[in-house]
């Protein structure tokens, strides 16, 4: 019995929130239902559709599993310059933990061929699948668009318990204008980032100089 499995994360641009990676396991033999469901890519899919494929996705799975990477741990990697190393580590910790012969994974490295050596590197040798690290992994193979659902709804579900106390940090990413004028307000009032937030991230780096400049003047 073959089982196969992806992984794929979600918010790795995002300036609000954590960095999400997800991976499921299902034998070959259920593939093909997770196709007849219609998963596909995450962001082609609305909040309702993929909450209404989470748990068909779950029950049609072997093992699921979710690893969360909070804002200074990616702030602490990106200025060493090892954000894909960061995020090549989690991976590897959720396939460890998967069950699968073979696993499939969304590539954020220019060189896939190097992203998963970084992988393997963190994986037992005699005990690591076969490993297959492809660009948009989450459009093309329905087990990492799968595993694209979970990490999408659990980051989600992450932005919703800061949004309890702060309802107008719109969707966390820097494209999002609401978000960034919450950032602008928070930093104008408080001197310094929220603490779920990125300030390695340019925007916040440079909202941040500012204010320091606007401090010396």
């Amino acid at each position: 019995m073959l089982v196969v499995g992806g992984v794929d994360e979600a918010g790795r641009g995002s300036i609000i929130g954590p960095l999400v990676v997800a991976g499921i396991s299902v034998r070959e033999s259920n593939i093909a239902k997770l196709k007849e469901l219609g998963v596909r890519d995450s962001k082609q899919l609305t909040r309702q559709a993929r909450e209404k494929l989470h748990d068909a996705i779950i029950g049609l799975s072997e093992r699921h599993r979710v690893k969360v990477i909070k804002p200074a741990e990616v702030d602490a990697s990106v200025l060493l310059k090892g954000l894909n190393r960061l995020e090549a580590k989690a991976m590897a910790h959720v396939i460890g933990k998967i069950g699968a012969h073979e696993v499939y994974v969304d590539c954020c490295d220019t060189n896939p061929d190097r992203y998963r050596d970084s992988i393997a590197s963190h994986l037992l040798p005699d005990a690591a699948p076969k490993i297959h690290s492809l660009h948009h992994a989450d459009r093309i193979n329905v087990v990492v668009s799968a595993a694209s659902i979970i990490a999408k709804l659990a980051r989600d579900a992450e932005i919703q318990k800061i949004r309890k106390r702060y309802s107008d940090i719109g969707s966390g990413y820097p494209s999002d204008e609401r978000t960034m004028l919450f950032i602008r307000k928070w930093v104008g009032r408080k001197k310094c980032p929220p603490a779920f937030a990125r300030k390695s991230w340019k925007p916040l780096r440079m909202m941040l100089a500012e204010m320091e400049q606007r401090t010396l003047i």
